[in-house]
């Protein structure tokens, strides 16, 4: 993200964005699914847990529903707390946790609260990136902390392996300083409300500020919360001049730089899809 980047605020999608727009396919097939949080040590008696797992890429609503359910809670007693929580974001989330519920696995004491549950969580997430490592990553590529976070989120949802996680970082790099969009389906979904691996020519005209089909940059929050891995391939990610990349099958994810080349690639995966369709 060079220097002369334009701030998010200023971008607009422009003549050159719209015609890189592809809408016969998705640029990226998002591989974000939904894996339940996990509740484990139980304690004898009682039988509530002694701790809650929140796995790395999980989103705010599912970290408010797990929270809920470790502390018997009504659905949506977490998410109502956020008002009082007075929890230490930056001042870019304006109050949305979204990328500082930092996964990890957080003890549960006797009469604990969500507000103390999330603010432990938002606590660990600011140990982990107002380090230097982190905050010196994000000012040599030209950003802060909060759009390293939310680079780092996307990252999480598109890359197919850990290994593509820095090579999915340079794509969202070199689209950026290109002036081009996004075009993240992992974005688009979140707006959704969902995931899912296909994203229909439908879903990427929504309005949303989350869809980075039509909207030039970053979007306003991170989409999920990433772990350490992720934030690191967002501040050092893979050299590379890729624009596109498709993951074509399982352990098949194609980085290109030629739109030619990336539509040969999503025609091949539509294929197979096909194919896959007609065989169950």
């Amino acid at each position: 993200m060079q220097k002369n980047t334009p701030p998010r605020s200023t971008i607009r999608l422009t003549r050159r964005g719209r015609i890189a727009l592809v809408v016969t396919a998705a640029v990226v097939v998002g591989t974000a699914v939904a894996v339940p949080l996990l509740i484990l040590g139980r304690e004898k008696g009682d039988g509530r847990p002694a701790t809650l797992v929140i796995p790395e890429g999980r989103r705010a609503s599912q970290v408010y529903a797990a929270v809920d359910k470790a502390l018997a809670l009504p659905a949506g007693s977490t998410k109502k707390s956020l008002a009082k929580a007075a929890l230490k974001l930056p001042g870019d989330a304006k109050g949305n946790p979204e990328g500082y519920l930092f996964p990890a696995t957080y003890p549960i004491p006797e009469k604990t609260t969500p507000e103390k549950l999330l603010a432990l969580m938002v606590d660990t997430a600011n140990e982990k990136f107002n380090g230097a490592p982190v905050a010196a990553g994000a000012q040599r590529n030209a950003m802060n902390v909060y759009q390293a976070v939310t680079i780092a989120s996307i990252v999480h949802a598109e890359a197919a392996t850990r290994a593509d996680m820095g090579k999915v970082a340079r794509v969202v790099f070199n689209r950026l300083e290109r002036g081009m969009p996004l075009q993240m389906d992992s974005t688009v979904n979140y707006a959704l409300g969902r995931s899912t691996r296909r994203t229909t020519e439908s879903d990427t005209r929504i309005d949303s500020p989350y869809n980075t089909y039509q909207r030039m940059g970053l979007p306003p929050t991170p989409i999920a919360n990433p772990g350490e891995e992720a934030v690191r391939a967002a501040i050092n990610p893979s050299p590379g001049d890729w624009l596109y990349f498709v993951t074509v099958r399982p352990g098949d994810t194609r980085f290109t730089a030629d739109q030619a080349e990336h539509q040969r690639n999503v025609a091949e995966f539509n294929a197979l899809r096909k194919k896959a369709g007609a065989a169950t």
